[in-house]
Parts: structure tokens; C-alpha cells; sequence
């Protein structure tokens, strides 16, 4: 018995992104107030915190968030640091790389993903209780706000399609 044999075709590309990833609106100047109270509740949220610390959570919460804009703004500032490339590098994959961050930076990394992404709809015990073996309650109410805060900060800059280098 014989059969058709329908060549195989390739698959055609993807279709170009229907959208641009240009600014849709200036929020901050159209919500001044709401731009006020997130700088200064980013004031607030990191106080007492280590600068470093502070951007590779800002860092590891918008890579999840996939804001260009605020992964922009937070790789300069943690360089300005004095944050290694390799560290900044390795991020995206830092439980593979863990020898390159303390057991801090782990647990906050590890609640900074449980907070961000919020997969089984909180934040497990073993996530929370890693981070509070490495830091104070005042340390850790004032990491959890920082978390908080650079998520709000990436779904601004994400609703918006705020472009990287543009303020």
C-alpha cells in the first residue's frame, strides 16, 4: 500500500511583538503624589539594610518581574557599589552559583523569589524562617518592605513599558 508523503515544511518565524517597548505614559508626572510616596517609601523600605544586599534583591525581584527599567537603573547602582560583575552576572541562577553570596544573601534571595512570585499563593515557612535565622525582626520587616517596594516599582515600570536609560 502506498501513501502520501507530504514533504515537511518549516515552520514559519514568530510573528514580530505586536507592541513597542516605548513609554506608554509618564505616570510619575501624571501620579505625582503616588511618585512622592513610593521615593520615600523606598527611603524607608531600606534603611538599616546593606547597600549591596539592597540592590541584588532590587536586582533579583526585577529579573523575575522582567523590568528592563529598573534592571537597568539597579545593575549601575550596585556597580557604583562596588558589586562584581560576576555576582551581578550569576544572579539569575545564584542557587547554582550559592558560593558566590553569603548564606544572607541566600535567604534574602530565596524570600526575595517566595515574595516576588508568590507561586503557591504565600510565602512557605522554611522560605520565611531561612531568612529569619540571618536577620532581626526589624532587619526582616525592613527586607520584606524592600521587596514590597521594588515589586510595586516593577509593575510601574512594566504597566508603563518604562524603556531602560529613560527616567
Amino acid at each position: 500500500m502506498t501513501t502520501a508523503h507530504t514533504p515537511r515544511t518549516t515552520p514559519e518565524p514568530a510573528p514580530a511583538a505586536t507592541h513597542s517597548h516605548g513609554p506608554r505614559l509618564r505616570w510619575a508626572k501624571l501620579a505625582p503624589d503616588v511618585y512622592k510616596a513610593m521615593i520615600a517609601l523606598d527611603a524607608a523600605a531600606k534603611k538599616g539594610l546593606d547597600p549591596a544586599l539592597v540592590e541584588l534583591v532590587k536586582i533579583r525581584a526585577s529579573q523575575l518581574n522582567h523590568c528592563a527599567f529598573c534592571l537597568d537603573m539597579h545593575i549601575t547602582d550596585a556597580r557604583k557599589a562596588g558589586e562584581t560583575e560576576e555576582r551581578i552576572y550569576l544572579l539569575n541562577a545564584w542557587e547554582e552559583a550559592a558560593g558566590f553570596y553569603s548564606p544572607k544573601e541566600q535567604a534574602a534571595l530565596a524570600l526575595t523569589e517566595a515574595v516576588t512570585v508568590l507561586t503557591e499563593g504565600f510565602v512557605p515557612d522554611a522560605v520565611f524562617e531561612r531568612a529569619a535565622a540571618h536577620f532581626e525582626d526589624a532587619a526582616l520587616a525592613q527586607l520584606i518592605a524592600l521587596i514590597t517596594t521594588i515589586n510595586a516599582w516593577n509593575r510601574f515600570g512594566v504597566a508603563t513599558r518604562m524603556a531602560p536609560g529613560q527616567a
